[in-house]
């Protein structure tokens, strides 16, 4: 048996007037998601423990397998793994975004959803400008960066605010607060102050803006980290070989943490340009090698936070159109294949943040009996009445169900 699972990340949404009380899938044009559904199971997952923020590293650590509360890492210890950074026993790790304030304002999360290769020399010169003995700035993607803390533990007890959690709203009341704030402070404070003085950033800036996007003016400091303990893994617990493809960091580093080997594909991002049909048929090659590979596509989640609702239909229209298909064609074409699809939490475009609520997912293929379920949607899925508490029990489904 060959498994597939399908992690739309953020598809997940509450009805919305401007869709006559409809959801983005309900709304979005999903056949091939909606034959999964008809001829496979469908049910909610509860992928996020209460007390966990409803965040990917906790939901995609439940589809990967593995029960995110007993298994803890943080967000920024991850993505640094993704990163090849080994954290010694005295150093902290931060999520570090790049973002635009406006008089106060959170303008952007993603500064613009800054691409790559206009990010990299801006961090890579505030990394050459204010690294030292305390602190190591590391480049990752797109918007998201790593900050390295060494010697102060007391960051751990510092309370932090995502800035995707603020978007259109004043920061001041979201600043970092506890004993490490004035440090963080100090160092966004100097980065700041170069992205305004130091002619190489200004020009970095200039460039942006002569393409029609938005400055770097800040660092955000988000989700503090230390080393993660022994983790299981998926040949330990499942044994079974599993892959898994992303263009996010965090699902690189929770491939890496949990033994998945890493797809490294042409063409995969993390929004509305990936190259989705690469993707797929790059991930479906990996089943040469393993049992389980892994998917996931990061573009309605973007589109959640930015609260762009055509955006979000188009990610869900084009996985639908140029993912799904060639799964079914796989399964065709060799049998013994399941599938699972299913976001990892949900993104509201109306809120542009996470929320705390179970996911509809649907099991496909061999050995699956059909339920009642007529479309892939939030309201299929509750309407089954199947809901599966605590959600990473999903993938056991998946395996043995």
């Amino acid at each position: 048996m060959k498994y597939i699972t399908l992690i739309l990340d953020g598809a997940s949404d509450l009805p919305l007037d401007e869709l006559g009380g409809r959801t983005p899938l309900e709304a979005a044009y999903t056949p091939h998601l909606d034959r999964l559904a008809r001829e496979g199971r469908v049910g909610m997952a509860a992928t996020v423990p209460e007390g966990l923020e409803p965040s990917s590293s906790a939901a995609c650590t439940a589809l990967l397998g593995f029960d995110p509360a007993a298994n803890y890492v943080g967000r920024a210890a991850i993505e640094g793994a993704a990163l090849g950074i080994e954290l010694a026993p005295d150093e902290v790790a931060l999520r570090i975004n790049t973002v635009t304030l406006e008089d106060g304002i959170m303008r952007s999360f993603s500064a613009g959803s800054i691409p790559s290769h206009h990010a990299l020399p801006i961090v890579e010169r505030l990394a050459a400008k204010l690294n030292d003995d305390i602190f190591t700035l590391y480049p990752g993607v797109a918007y998201r960066h790593i900050l390295v803390v060494k010697g102060h533990p007391e960051l751990m007890d510092t309370c932090f605010t995502p800035a995707h959690d603020i978007s259109d709203k004043a920061v001041a009341p979201y600043l970092p607060d506890g004993p490490g704030a004035a440090l963080i402070a100090g160092y966004t404070a100097r980065a700041r102050d170069l992205l305004t003085t130091d002619e190489q950033l200004v020009a970095a800036n200039a460039a942006l803006q002569d393409e029609g996007r938005l400055p770097v003016t800040d660092l955000w400091a988000v989700w503090p980290s230390t080393t993660p303990a022994h983790l299981p893994t998926l040949a330990d617990t499942y044994h079974k070989t599993g892959a898994l493809t992303s263009g996010v960091g965090l699902l690189h580093g929770l491939a890496q943490l949990f033994g998945y080997t890493k797809l490294d594909i042409t063409g995969v991002t993390d929004s509305q340009d990936n190259d989705y049909a690469a993707q797929a048929h790059g991930a479906l090659r990996a089943l040469n090698e393993h049992d389980l590979v892994v998917i996931h596509v990061e573009s309605p989640d973007e589109a959640g936070h930015d609260g762009d609702l055509a955006g979000k239909i188009e990610a869900l229209e084009a996985i639908d159109a140029l993912i799904v298909p060639a799964l079914l064609d796989y399964a065709a074409t060799h049998g013994f294949t399941r599938i699972l699809a299913t976001p990892d939490h949900p993104t509201p475009v109306a809120l542009k943040t996470h929320i705390h609520a179970p996911v509809p997912f649907v099991l496909w293929g061999s050995g699956i009996e059909p339920d009642e379920a007529a479309a892939y949607s939030e309201v299929a899925a509750m309407a089954t009445g199947w809901c599966i508490d605590p959600g990473y029990r999903v993938v056991e489904e998946l395996f043995h169900g």
